[in-house]
């Protein structure tokens, strides 16, 4: 599923093509993905200005001009795929309808850009601008680890007394939005910190040494492109990078890449999900 980084990345391919624009037509071409479209979906995006893009945790948020938000989350395939544009010298012509294009938006200078989701993991609603703290999908979430709301004494609070395991705490949305595990997996290594070890055990010093960790590596993420492992693309149908940069992830029984280890990289499961970690290097 593509994590904050990816996210970031296809927003930010958005920006000009749907900022400041006008939807003129949109086509909603079923009634549901991971949950049913809000009612008369296609009818109260046409027409509308996108006012502004915006990101909280893994979601894009689009701001219109009628006081509503279109949310859009790309589940585990989802892609905004951007045609009849031109970024540079490339122009990206429209292709023929696809299978799996399940909403399009027809922007009035000419661009289309089509939510594509072949396993429909993938949402989007329609919600209340003023009312958006509100909505199910965004109230618990916790601060942005990009923003200022991130910092030392934040974390050292939300960590101090939880007996889960460091990896689990940072993979839990209420306690930092966005984070996911391929990106914790290399905060972690980074730190110096097993992924195993229970988050209250973990001392302050080196719980707040993860707040600048965090923000390097989702920023050298994000200055990558984000990471291309099965379904993601960027906007403009362009892999991402930041894979080829991976200290653990993925690399069980390689060599640690740190200077002097002579470890491999191992790996466990954790609560479903595959934890990569060096034993020598994180402790």
């Amino acid at each position: 599923m593509p994590e904050l980084p990816e996210v970031e990345t296809v927003r930010a391919g958005l920006v000009p093509v749907m900022e400041g624009q006008v939807i003129a037509q949109a086509d909603v071409n079923r009634p549901d993905l991971r949950w049913p479209f809000p009612d008369r979906m296609a009818e109260r995006l046409t027409g509308a200005t996108v006012l502004r893009l915006r990101r909280r945790s893994k979601y894009i948020l689009a701001d219109l001009s009628q006081q509503e938000t279109l949310l859009i989350h790309l589940g585990m395939s989802g892609r905004m795929l951007i045609s009849g544009h031109r970024v540079g010298t490339f122009h990206h012509p429209h292709p023929a309808p696809a299978k799996h294009d399940h909403v399009v938006l027809h922007m009035q200078q000419g661009a289309r850009v089509t939510f594509n989701d072949a396993r429909r993991f993938g949402a989007m609603d329609l919600l209340d601008t003023a009312a958006e703290a509100e909505h199910w999908l965004l109230r618990d979430l916790g601060p942005e680890p990009l923003g200022n709301e991130l910092n030392e004494a934040y974390l050292i609070a939300a960590l101090r007394a939880k007996n889960t395991p460091i990896k689990t705490a940072l993979l839990d949305q209420r306690i930092v939005a966005g984070l996911g595990n391929i990106y914790v997996c290399e905060v972690l290594f980074r730190a110096g910190i097993h992924p195993a070890r229970k988050a209250g055990k973990v001392s302050e010093t080196r719980i707040a040494s993860l707040v600048p960790i965090i923000r390097d590596v989702l920023n050298e993420a994000i200055a990558a492109g984000g990471s291309s492992l099965q379904d993601y693309r960027q906007a403009d149908g362009e892999l991402g990078y930041f894979q080829h940069a991976f200290k653990v992830y993925d690399r069980e029984g390689q060599a640690c890449s740190a200077t002097g280890c002579t470890a491999t990289v191992k790996r466990i499961v954790q609560s479903g999900r595959s934890s990569f970690f060096c034993p020598q290097c994180q402790r």
